[in-house]
This record gives structure tokens, sequence and C-alpha cells, in this order.
């Protein structure tokens, strides 16, 4: 039921802008309206994602575990939405320009990067790829997750051009989100060498 409840909530922002689209409220410029509105659901899921654990730490929600892979597979999607619009109705599957952009255009070099990231996260998701790849060496892969969403944070903070009190509450959010982890990080190291110190004799 949790998990049900999970992929229900990551299928919102899909039925959000599909609804839009479909009763043609995404203003004078549907295709820069897809672009900003997936985009955004994109970098909302994914940081979703990353409160999943500090959440269940600080709160013992351990029933939100699951929703952590969930929301992260869901930001995926999302992302490949916002970048298969770009490609294909922004570019016309123009690969020549589409170079260009990612090498002369900073915010889409960002973007491209952040978007490679989650890709090869989403590869390594299944249980069988945990697996063949060892527990310790996924762990340090799925780490990529930070870099895609601090580089997802750029890539929104590059693109607006007047008001960027959006992006920078994004870029707010996930530094709250990480200094959780890291608290949470020192915390148990520090434990773990009490536990580990010779004990003195009186």
């Amino acid at each position: 039921m949790v998990r049900w409840a999970g992929r229900l909530l990551a299928c919102v922002p899909a039925l959000v802008v599909g609804g839009q689209a479909l009763l043609g409220k995404l203003g004078a410029n549907p295709i820069e309206a897809l672009l900003n509105h997936l985009g955004w659901w994109a970098l909302v899921v994914l940081l979703a994602s990353l409160a999943c654990t500090p959440l269940r730490l600080l709160f013992k929600w351990r029933w939100i575990a699951p929703w952590r892979r969930i929301f992260g597979l869901a930001a995926f999607w999302y992302a490949l939405a916002h970048v298969s619009v770009y490609v294909g109705l922004d570019k016309f599957f123009d690969l020549g320009d589409i170079i260009s952009d990612v090498f002369k255009r900073p915010f889409i070099t960002a973007g491209f990067a952040a978007f490679l990231m989650l890709l090869a996260l989403a590869v390594t998701s299944p249980a069988t790829m945990v697996r063949k790849l060892g527990g310790k060496r996924w762990r340090a892969l799925h780490r990529l997750v930070y870099a895609a969403a601090a580089l997802a944070v750029v890539h929104f903070l590059w693109r607006v051009k007047a008001d960027q009190r959006e992006p920078l509450l994004f870029a707010l959010v996930l530094a709250v989100l990480l200094g959780v982890r890291l608290m949470w990080w020192a915390r148990s190291r520090a434990k773990a060498q009490v536990h580990r110190a010779p004990v003195t004799p009186a």
C-alpha cells in the first residue's frame, strides 16, 4: 500500500502537465512551457527522493524508505521527458544544433551532465545490478544523485535570467538535505569511533 501511494504521488506531475497540454493551457509558446514544467517537476521529484532518507532518520519514518527509489526513478522519467521535448520538439532532432548547444550554452551543459548521471542511476537501479556491481560499488555510484541534483539546480539557476528566487530556494532545500545527511554521517562515525576505542584498565 505504501509503495502504491508513492507511485501515485509520483504520477501527479504527469497528470498535471498532461491536463494542461490537453486543455491548451500551456500559453503562447507551448513547447517552452512544456520544457519548463517538465524540468521543474523533475527537480521537485528528485529533491523529494533525496528528502526521504533525512525524514526517515530524523522522524523514524521507516515507511518512507521505498519512496526514495520510486521518486528517484520518477525524476529520471520526468528528466527524460524534458530532454525528449528539447531534442524532438524544440530542436527537431538537429544533432549538430544540439551538440553546439551542449558545448556553447553552460546551462545546457549542466543539465545534460545531470541527465547523464540520472541515466546511469536509472540503469543500475534494479536489484540485479546491485548484485553485479556489489553493494559497496553500487552505493558509491548512487551517491552521484547528489551531484546530479546540484547540477540540475545549477541548470535551473543559469536558465533563469531575471527572478532567481525560485532556483535559489531549490538550492537552499538541497543544501539543507545535504547538511542533514552530513551531520548524520558525522554523528554515526563519532559513535563508531567511541565503540572501537580501547578500554583503559582502571
